[in-house]
Parts: structure tokens; sequence; C-alpha cells
């Protein structure tokens, strides 16, 4: 798969206040089913990747994340783990990642409504959801890249793709564990 050439280790689009690459990713517990949360610091020695989208059930959501479903091998070459974030809530994205047979969790950013979001400066108070934004966070759970694409723009996985592999180019796709 062809990916940009720019080292996306500092771009972001600038979208609004979304965080900028080089800030702490804020830390975060959602619920990602009715009776379980994850917290972002479960994650911390390796890489994630956020992806915030506005509504399941939407078709460009939908999309987007059967996209990086197919794509969940890649990531994984990195190391990387996916996480999709909507201010569903977590029956809505039990029902939604059945009915897409998604294999990473979504979670539920619903009470209080969007506070992971706004932390990460990507919700939409007008429409009451998350913009559609994507964020790579290194190792040390800081953010290396982001991205806030158009509300019914499916932004694909090149980006993601670039910013792991300038992670990994780096050396920082893993922290060594003993």
């Amino acid at each position: 798969m062809s990916t940009p050439t720019a080292s996306p280790q500092t771009f972001s689009n600038s979208h609004r206040s979304a965080l900028s690459p080089l800030t702490q990713a804020p830390d975060f517990t959602l619920r990602c089913t009715p009776d379980q949360s994850v917290s972002l610091n479960e994650f911390r020695g390796r890489p994630v990747v956020l992806a915030f989208y506005p509504a399941d059930w939407s078709p460009v959501c939908g999309d987007q994340m059967t996209l990086y479903n197919e794509m969940l091998d890649e990531f994984q070459e990195f190391q990387a783990e996916l996480v999709g974030i909507s201010v569903d809530g977590a029956w809505c994205h039990a029902a939604f990642a059945k009915e897409n047979k998604l294999h990473f969790p979504l979670l539920a950013d619903f009470e209080p409504k969007g506070a992971v979001a706004r932390a990460y400066g990507v919700y939409d108070g007008k429409e009451g959801m998350c913009e559609r934004a994507l964020f790579v966070i290194d190792p040390n759970g800081i953010i290396h890249w982001s991205y806030v694409s158009p509300v019914g723009v499916n932004p694909g996985a090149n980006g993601i793709l670039s910013a792991l592999e300038d992670l990994e180019a780096k050396g920082e796709t893993a922290v060594a564990t003993k």
C-alpha cells in the first residue's frame, strides 16, 4: 500500500482546537461494553490509534470502521492498538460492532456526553457528537500525529499507517518490556 512520504510526526491539520502532536494524550476510562471499561493507560508501552467518529450506523462511519477492521493486521504489525470512540452508548456500540463484525473496542463517550472528545478538542457541541478525528499516540502517551477529517469524508488509513511507520523508524513502536 502506498503512503504519503511527508513525515507525519508533527503534522496536524489544526482543526479548531484538536490536540496537536507532542502533546500528552489525556487519559480516560470509558465503557467498551455495558459492564466493562477500558482506560487509555492500559495500552501504555505500545502505540494507540484513537478513531473518533460521529455516530454508529451512519454510512461514512460504518465504512470507516469496517476499513479499519480490515486493516487490523497491518496496525498490529506496528504493535498498535486501535480504539473507536463516539458519543453513542455501550449497547449501541455492541449492536454496531456485532452487525459489522468489528474486532476492536468501540468506547462510549456517553456520559458525561463527549467528555473525552472535549479533552481531545474534537467535540462538536452544536451537533452533539464527536468530530471525525484520528490520533496516533506513541508508547509513552504522547500524541504523535492527529488529523480531523470533514464529517462526511472517510479519512482512510494512509495517514495512520504513515504515522505508525514514522514511529517504527524512530524505534518508538513499543517500549521494551522486562
